[in-house]
């Protein structure tokens, strides 16, 4: 791809490369899913695995959605 622009190569690439965020797989009420660990045994849902089709469209099961893992 060639990119012919005036705009500065920095702001082109500007949030293009990002550090890879630490997840894991977990169980959450028999399902597997793979989470972001946040502080005090929280965790933020980055997609889910294997789950029954029907829990894909509940809304706290979302990904961004902040569960607990105690």
């Amino acid at each position: 791809m060639i990119l012919y622009t005036v705009t500065p190569m920095e702001q082109v690439w500007e949030g293009a490369i990002r550090a890879a965020t630490v997840t894991r797989e977990v169980t959450y009420q028999g399902m597997l899913m793979q989470v972001e660990p946040l502080e005090q045994g929280q965790a933020r849902i980055v997609r889910l695995l294997h789950c029954p089709l029907n829990r894909y469209l509940d809304p706290a099961l979302s990904p961004g959605a902040i569960i607990s893992l105690t």
